[in-house]
């Protein structure tokens, strides 16, 4: 009998040897993939010190970037000029602005471009830069056509970030330190400090972040409800919560009377002053949003609910965990078939999430 035939083991892409290559990494959005991804930057610093680091992203996630420390600056594309013109059909004026586009990246002369979205648009713009590598991480809806090299996805499933951990294992770079980072400026952290002062806040916080695009990663207002009364019977603390501008009308249907304090500071802070004022908090409690994943970036202890989606069970740190109930469906990401009932969030109940998040303010205590 034949011996079965192993698979063959997956090459390591081997970066050229290069004195401080110009390096573009093109992620567009969002905003919780953005903070996935900023390891990415330090492990291309360990392997190429000297490099040039650039980050291509849209206008509305560049708070994140601006001030880490690791890059050398950020680009932003003018996603909205571009679709203006194109929704009104001004097909010369959107060349001109997609030329000027491209002769400002190439100004740059990118030796290497990684994208790590592998969506159509994120590759159009890796190959617009001209670099004359180009390697795309999953890279489909034709955008394999315009790397010159695609690594498939790989990793852990269960761990925080670990399609972009594979992705610089198999590029040869150092993971030994692969952790998320959000740069803040002395500015930011003035004006966090002054929210806190504003609002009462200095004797500590809780913050809350229960809001995404979509509907099926939610947690329901009555449960949100609940907790605020266990917050305020158990522990007497204040909580924030944390959105952006169209977060508004669903922030006025958490909080009554009775409850702990609730300070709304949805619509009120950029990114950054958002990360700011998660870096003083005693506890962080969200959905899967950004906001929730800058609590580990952070390294504040951050409790994650999770239903439609997994991004990740393991979160490597220890002050922070994921409550995830999983059943046959799961995950089911952008395509729920519980008719709007989401059974997954539903199973999360207000006393598992106080005793978790009870266990993770002890850790905190302990660690001083």
């Amino acid at each position: 009998m034949a011996e079965s035939a192993e698979p063959p083991a997956k090459k390591i892409v081997k970066l050229p040897d290069l004195e401080n290559p110009s390096i573009l990494i093109v992620r567009l959005s969002a905003i919780g993939d953005i903070v996935f991804a900023t390891p990415l930057v330090e492990a291309i610093r360990q392997r190429y010190p000297g490099a040039r680091i650039s980050w291509l992203v849209q206008e509305e996630s560049k708070g994140l970037l601006e001030f880490h420390p690791g890059l050398d600056r950020v680009i932003v594309w003018p996603r909205e000029l571009w679709e203006r013109h194109w929704e009104a059909r001004q097909w010369l004026r959107l060349w001109r602005v997609i030329r000027q586009f491209r002769d400002e990246l190439r100004d740059f002369r990118f030796d290497i471009a990684l994208d790590v979205q592998g969506l159509m648009k994120s590759g159009f713009l890796a190959w617009l830069s001209a670099a004359g590598i180009r390697i795309g991480l999953g890279s489909r809806e034709g955008s394999q056509w315009l790397m010159t090299r695609v690594i498939d996805k790989g990793g852990e499933p269960g761990r925080i970030a670990s399609e972009y951990l594979y992705f610089a294992q198999q590029l040869g770079l150092g993971t030994e330190r692969f952790e998320m980072r959000i740069g803040l400026s002395d500015e930011d952290r003035t004006q966090a400090q002054a929210l806190i002062a504003a609002n009462g806040l200095k004797e500590g916080f809780i913050v809350i972040a229960p809001f995404t695009t979509r509907a099926q990663k939610h947690w329901f207002n009555r449960s949100w409800n609940e907790l605020l009364a266990a917050i305020g019977a158990e522990w007497r603390l204040p909580v924030v919560i944390l959105g952006g501008p169209g977060d508004r009308d669903s922030a006025a249907a958490i909080g009554d009377n009775g409850q702990a304090r609730l300070v709304s500071l949805v619509g009120e802070t950029s990114l950054r002053q958002a990360a700011a004022v998660i870096e003083q908090a005693k506890l962080i409690i969200g959905v899967d949003t950004g906001l929730t994943h800058m609590g580990i970036a952070m390294h504040r202890p951050t409790l994650c609910l999770f239903g439609s989606t997994r991004p990740y069970l393991d979160t490597t740190h220890e002050n922070a965990a994921v409550i995830y109930h999983p059943r046959e469906c799961s995950p089911c990401k952008r395509k729920p078939t519980c008719n709007g009932r989401f059974d997954c969030m539903r199973e999360i109940k207000v006393a598992e999430v106080m005793s978790r998040a009870s266990r993770l303010a002890a850790l905190q205590r302990e660690a001083g």
